[in-house]
């Protein structure tokens, strides 16, 4: 570890909010390779969140965001698992993220399951349809389908969507990061979102 400089440790530190040692660690064994470093850290972080994955999550904030002056605001409640972690600088910031994230893209659902069966299937139809108008097969049209459905879970659902402030990160990794960094399992668990003017 000794071949580890304090500048790549403070800015893999910056970029991730890993502790000191594990940002050592993580340098050293890829050997000072700060996109792998990345990798591994995000990969702990991971396997962090599903070992916490049964833990129960009863503490936490609703966090609110005005956007637009004062044209969309969004409630957003986030939780964890104890207090202490609920008032740390990493949690909260996780959760105005998070609300931040909604105000811009406006998801139908957190992850795919909460897309209402009605919606999932309208887009189904509208996707079979334009596959069907270029001539393509009937076999080939399911899967066509099927992957623009995929892709619009990508788009619409919160924990699938690319994060606004790294497009390399989905709010998935985000979250799972936040997990690693507060020892805690997080969950996102609903959010309301209001537009002026629009139909409710």
């Amino acid at each position: 570890m000794s071949g580890v400089s304090a500048t790549s440790v403070k800015e893999l530190r910056e970029k991730t909010g890993a502790g000191i040692m594990d940002c050592k660690q993580a340098l050293s064994d890829c050997e000072g390779d700060m996109n792998k470093a990345l990798d591994f850290l995000r990969k702990k972080g991971l396997a962090t969140a599903q070992k916490r994955a049964g833990r129960a999550t009863h503490e936490g904030v609703v966090q609110s965001y005005i956007h637009m002056g004062g044209k969309i605001g969004v409630l957003v409640e986030v939780n964890c698992e104890t207090d202490f972690v609920a008032k740390t600088d990493a949690f909260l910031e996780f959760a105005k993220n998070i609300a931040m994230q909604i105000a811009a893209t406006s998801p139908v659902g957190i992850i795919p399951e909460d897309v209402p069966a009605a919606i999932i299937e309208k887009e189904k139809e509208i996707y079979r349809a334009q596959a069907l108008e270029t001539g393509k097969p009937e076999q080939v049209v399911e899967k066509i389908a099927e992957g623009k459905l995929n892709k619009f879970f990508k788009d619409n659902c919160l924990m699938n969507q690319q994060f606004i402030r790294d497009s390399n990160l989905t709010v998935e990794d985000v979250l799972n990061d936040t997990v690693a960094k507060t020892g805690e399992k997080i969950t996102i668990k609903r959010f309301a979102r209001f537009q002026v003017g629009e139909e409710s």
